[in-house]
């Protein structure tokens, strides 16, 4: 009898002790975030759901930066399946785009964008897969604003709809200055991201095997200073990032090498330090992967 009264006391506090700890964790990060200058959101969900969820100011609206990115990445993907055209198909490269705002032409600045090689190919053929890899791994805003041309950013905020997040606005191409003045930006939430990577890792946004493809463009990140910083270099991570002043984001599917995985996203805003917001921020995603580890 004894013996039964311990097991089942066991197992009760195996399964309160994660649920405890993540509780103690969003406490601390709440802290942090209010200690810290800036503004700050955050959605955590372990897919195992051993840890459940940590979600703060998860439905704030922020800038969406480059994270919009993923979005337009999977609506290419969910129109090549749909037979529109193949990822094997070429695209001119170009340097000039029509404003949302008045409909005049706008060309992106080399000096503003992290994909430079693109602009070499100015008036080459680059096959959309390849374009979709330097949007993603390089963030490149050329071949964005080329890939989105071809989707129309009104599918993508329809299939962002048709996935549950309400709340992600793609409304235009990067760099259209007229259209940022006049506040028509392109934005997002914690949580909606969350829902989208989520989608990806249940082959749930196009289909598994497109979803798996994503994924592994996703995993060619070159930009790895925020979610990615501080972790060990077996875990896996599908990221994508985005920045712009006074702006910070991450948002990312990690996979443990034990086969467990979760979500994380961190946006922020409002920085005036941006180098002590992104060591804040990357030694937050540390402690959500330490409560991963510490609790299999």
């Amino acid at each position: 009898m004894k013996y039964s009264f311990l097991l089942f006391f066991l197992m009760i506090s195996s399964a309160v002790l994660p649920q405890q700890e993540t509780q103690i964790l969003q406490q601390k990060i709440d802290s942090i975030f209010a200690d810290t200058q800036g503004d700050y959101a955050l959605a955590y969900k372990d897919l195992s759901e051993g840890n459940g969820t940590i979600l703060i100011d998860e439905h704030e609206n922020f800038h969406a930066a480059s994270t919009m990115k993923t979005p337009v990445m999977i609506e290419v993907f969910k129109q090549a399946e749909a037979g529109k055209f193949s990822l094997d198909d070429s695209l001119t490269v170009k340097n000039e785009f029509t404003s949302i705002y008045d409909g005049s032409s706008y060309s992106l600045e080399l000096g503003r964008d992290s994909g430079e090689h693109l602009y070499s190919q100015i008036g080459k053929k680059r096959s959309i897969k390849d374009l979709v890899i330097d949007m993603i791994s390089q963030s490149s805003n050329l071949a964005t604003n080329i890939v989105i041309e071809l989707v129309d950013a009104k599918n993508v905020n329809k299939s962002m709809r048709e996935l549950g997040a309400k709340n992600i606005d793609v409304l235009r191409g990067v760099e259209d200055m007229k259209a940022y003045e006049a506040g028509m930006n392109n934005s997002t939430t914690a949580y909606d991201l969350m829902l989208i990577f989520e989608a990806l890792a249940n082959g749930k946004a196009v289909s598994p095997e497109a979803d798996k493809e994503m994924l592994e463009i996703l995993r060619l990140q070159l930009h790895t200073d925020l979610i990615p910083a501080l972790l060990p270099r077996d875990v896996k991570i599908a990221n994508k990032t985005g920045w712009i002043t006074g702006v910070h984001h991450d948002s990312a599917l990690v996979e443990l090498p034990d086969g467990r995985s979760y979500v994380l996203v961190l946006l922020s805003k409002n920085m005036k330090d941006m180098e002590a917001g992104t060591e804040m921020l990357a030694g937050i995603s540390k402690m959500i992967y330490d409560l991963m580890i510490n609790n299999p």
